[in-house]
């Protein structure tokens, strides 16, 4: 056949580069079956690496003919791991399922491996619950338990649509026979909460993503020499500017004030001052960074994910504000860049909205240093010789003592609790 314009070449999908230090992603699940049309843009596999679970946009419209990378398999960046024919876009499903039998299907875990579902649960009434980390989040937030909900996906995986319909149904008096029989005990959706034992151990695999952190945080430790250091920080200011404020900021900007912007401009302004604070150590080289890019850690039931806030010293506090709500928000829907999650040039993570005091936690390679926010509690202090009721903090730096000396590592925290307690600029 001679080549014309009008035929269109297949299209490689690639497994894409989720950030500069990023060597492999794992293939958590494709939202297309072999056969299926896609369009460009459209999502069509979500991924996981040690930065970032994403929802991977399809590179071209057509009709998915071939899957190399099965889910749960890690592959390295740049792989092809499908295709599209883009010829068959006119297809139906099934017509292109049929011109693609070759092609590899998607593995499903036999019913007598549960173990191996690692994005899903083994029910007590052994069904095993096929599902994404998204979908089991929604699931979480509208108290439903996924093994009353049918999966119209392959293998029966539930979807996120599965699980609105499910809850519309709910809300309308129609729930299912199952459920209105009597609540079963709830499906494992994350760590937090408990499994069903069957013995008296039950091993479950490392989800793609705790795999790449462990592996992350091994290596730096390896890497750094990590040291801490803890300052206790009065927030009574702070917390009297949140009382009198709070309400204007949300009338004005549409969103809540927190504390974690004051956080992020107090070590922005004082990495100004120690910016050894924003380098990093390549070989006997200290690689100092111009740009304040700071990390802000977000949990998730799948593990943690640090957004990293481009150039945060040039931000004024509601920029800061709307950048901490925005990340949170799309790292958790799985919809951030490749440029959002890599870049970083200084942590902080806040174990304090668990309760927990002070922690210590491992620096994110290749920063130097990573600051750990405990929980803001009233405590009595000690005022003008008399007993007083503060709003106090405990902040936890810790530094890669290669680069930086302990000295300086507590006045850059002298620096930062100056700001904060002493806190003069305006937030709306």
């Amino acid at each position: 056949m001679s080549l014309n314009s009008e035929v269109s070449m297949p299209t490689k999908v690639i497994m894409p580069q989720m950030g500069e230090s990023i060597a492999e992603g794992t293939v958590v699940k494709w939202l297309k079956k072999v056969g299926e049309r896609v369009e460009r843009d459209e999502p069509l596999l979500e991924i996981s690496t040690d930065k970032v679970d994403a929802e991977i946009p399809s590179p071209a419209s057509g009709v998915l003919t071939e899957i190399l990378a099965a889910e749960n398999q890690t592959v390295e960046v740049n792989a092809v791991i499908g295709w599209i024919d883009g010829e068959g876009a006119g297809e139906s499903a099934g017509e292109g399922a049929d011109k693609a039998t070759a092609a590899p299907a998607r593995p499903e875990p036999a019913p007598s491996t549960p173990a191996r579902e690692p994005s899903g649960a083994s029910s007590a009434i052994g069904r095993i619950i096929r599902s994404s980390p998204l979908v089991q989040k929604l699931a979480v937030e509208h108290d439903v338990d996924l093994r009353l909900v049918k999966g119209t996906g392959l293998g029966g995986r539930i979807s996120k649509r599965d699980v609105l319909d499910y809850v519309a149904q709910r809300k309308a008096g129609g729930a299912p026979a199952s459920a209105a029989r009597g609540a079963a005990p709830p499906v494992p959706v994350s760590s937090a909460q408990p499994f069903t034992f069957t013995g008296p151990e039950l091993v479950v695999p490392m989800t793609p993503i705790r795999r790449q952190i462990a592996e992350h945080m091994v290596a730096s430790r390896r890497t750094s020499a990590h040291v801490s250091t803890v300052f206790e920080i009065e927030m009574t200011r702070i917390a009297d500017v949140m009382a009198r404020q709070g309400d204007e900021f949300e009338r004005l900007h549409g969103l809540k004030l927190t504390y974690t912007p004051f956080f992020i401009r107090a070590c922005t302004t004082a990495i100004r001052d120690f910016p050894i604070l924003n380098s990093s150590v390549n070989g006997t080289e200290i690689v100092y960074k111009r740009d304040v890019n700071m990390g802000v850690a977000v949990a998730m039931d799948s593990g943690l994910i640090v957004p990293v806030i481009k150039n945060a010293g040039e931000k004024n506090f509601v920029e800061l504000s709307l950048a901490v709500k925005d990340f949170a928000e799309r790292a958790r829907s799985k919809h951030l860049t490749v440029d959002e999650v890599h870049g970083g040039t200084f942590t902080i993570t806040n174990p304090g909205v668990f309760g927990g005091l002070f922690g210590t936690p491992i620096i994110n390679q290749p920063q130097v240093a990573i600051l750990c926010v405990g929980a803001i509690e009233k405590r009595p202090v000690v005022r003008d010789d008399a007993i007083a009721i503060r709003q106090m903090i405990y902040l936890e730096l810790s530094f890669d003592h290669r680069a930086i000396d302990g000295a300086v590592a507590n006045q850059f925290m002298s620096r930062l609790k100056s700001v904060l307690e002493d806190w003069d600029e305006a937030v709306v």
